[in-house]
C-alpha cells in the first residue's frame, strides 16, 4: 500500500509499505480521509513521536476491510471513525480514570502507523460506526472535535460567560461552535489571519479582531482560550482573563515555548490556569455531536488533496493557508 512517512526530522516522503494485518482485537480500515493537525508538524520537528520513521495521521475515518479473529462487533464494510488514543489501562493515571495522562501514552499516527495511508490498523474498541447520513470523509473531523469537547469538559464554564479565543484555525473555530452551544453570552476571536477571521464571522462570533485591544471589555473575559500554541499569543491571552476567570491552554506549543505569569494577580483575582490534553471519554460524544450537525464540514474542510501531495499539504498547513486540510488516499 501507499503511505506518507515522516522519515526523520524535517523529512517526509510517500512510499510503498506492506499492507497491514489485524491482530485478534483489531481491524484494518481503508482510509477515506485523513486530516492534518499541528501535532503532525511537531512530529516533523522531532517532538511527540517516540521514534521515527512513522506514518502520521491521527484524524481519520474509513471503511473496515478486515477484522481480527476475536472481533464480533464490527464487520467488513462498516464505516467508522477512529479514536487514535492508545492507553495501557494499567498505570496510576489510567486506574484513576485519567487515561489521557497515561504513563505509557501512545496514539495511532504518533507512536504507531496512522491514517496518512491507504490502510490503517486500529483496535476494534476505538472504532465508532457512522450513521448513514454522515459522509465518511467528513467524519475525520470527529477526532479534533473530541479534543475540543475535552477542553469544554475542563472548563465547566457557567452560562452567559464572555469568551475570548486566540486563533481561528480549525480548533479555534470548533471552540467557537462549542462556546455558542454551551450558552456563552459572547465569543470574541483574535487572529492575525484575516481570511480565518472571516470564517469566524461566518460562524457567528461576536467580534473578529487582530488584537483584543479592539474590543471594549474593561473587566476582561470570563474564559480565555489559546488555540494557537504561539508564545506571543499565549502571553497576551493570560493578561486578558478577568477576575475569577479561567485561562485554558488548548493549543499545542513547541517544547521550548515560555510565558510569564503574575502569581500575585492569580492569587488576588482567583484566576484559574489549566490545560486540556487530547481526548478523554469524549470521542463518542463528539461523534454524536457531529452526527447532529454541530459542525458544517463544507465550512471546516478547506482542502482535500491526494495522498501523493502530503508534503505540500504540510507546507500549506504550516503557512496558515486554509482551514482543515485533508489528504485522500
Amino acid at each position: 500500500m501507499k503511505a506518507a512517512i515522516i522519515t526523520g526530522v524535517g523529512s517526509v516522503e510517500v512510499a510503498e509499505v506492506p499492507d497491514p494485518t489485524p491482530g485478534p482485537r483489531e481491524v484494518v480500515v481503508e482510509v477515506a480521509a485523513c486530516g492534518l493537525c499541528g501535532t503532525d508538524l511537531h512530529i516533523l520537528q522531532g517532538e511527540f513521536a517516540p521514534t521515527l520513521p512513522v506514518v502520521p495521521g491521527h484524524e481519520f475515518a474509513g471503511r473496515v476491510v478486515a477484522v481480527g479473529s476475536q472481533v464480533d462487533e464490527l464487520r467488513d464494510g462498516d464505516r467508522v471513525a477512529v479514536d487514535p488514543s492508545l492507553y495501557c489501562h494499567e498505570c496510576y493515571y489510567c486506574r484513576r480514570g485519567r487515561n489521557n495522562l497515561c504513563e505509557r501514552w501512545a496514539a495511532i499516527g504518533v507512536s504507531t502507523a496512522g491514517g496518512a495511508a491507504q490502510y490503517a490498523v486500529a483496535p476494534a474498541a476505538n472504532c465508532v460506526k457512522l450513521p448513514d447520513h454522515v459522509r465518511t470523509e467528513d467524519a475525520a473531523l470527529i477526532e479534533p472535535l473530541s479534543c475540543a469537547v475535552r477542553g469544554y469538559d475542563i472548563l465547566r464554564n457557567e452560562l452567559a460567560a464572555h469568551v475570548l479565543i486566540y486563533g481561528s484555525g480549525t480548533m479555534g473555530l470548533m471552540m467557537l461552535q462549542l462556546a455558542k452551544l454551551t450558552g456563552a453570552a459572547s465569543v470574541d476571536m483574535v487572529d492575525l489571519n484575516r481570511e480565518r477571521l472571516a470564517t469566524a464571522e461566518q460562524l457567528g462570533c461576536s467580534s473578529a479582531v487582530i488584537s483584543a485591544d479592539e474590543i471594549e471589555r474593561p473587566r476582561g473575559w470570563d474564559v480565555v482560550i489559546d488555540a494557537t500554541g504561539n508564545e506571543k499569543a499565549i502571553q497576551d491571552a493570560l493578561g486578558r482573563v478577568g477576575k475569577g476567570g479561567t485561562y485554558l491552554q488548548f493549543g499545542v506549543s513547541d517544547y521550548a515555548a515560555r510565558a510569564t505569569i503574575e502569581p500575585y494577580r492569580i492569587y488576588n483575582q482567583e484566576i484559574t490556569i489549566t490545560g486540556s490534553m487530547a481526548v478523554l471519554h469524549s470521542y463518542e460524544r463528539a461523534a454524536e455531536l457531529f452526527s447532529m450537525g454541530v459542525l458544517d464540514p463544507e465550512v471546516f474542510i478547506s482542502d482535500r488533496l491526494p495522498l501523493d501531495d502530503y508534503a505540500s499539504a504540510l507546507d500549506r498547513f504550516r503557512a496558515g493557508r486554509g482551514r482543515k486540510i485533508q489528504v485522500l488516499p
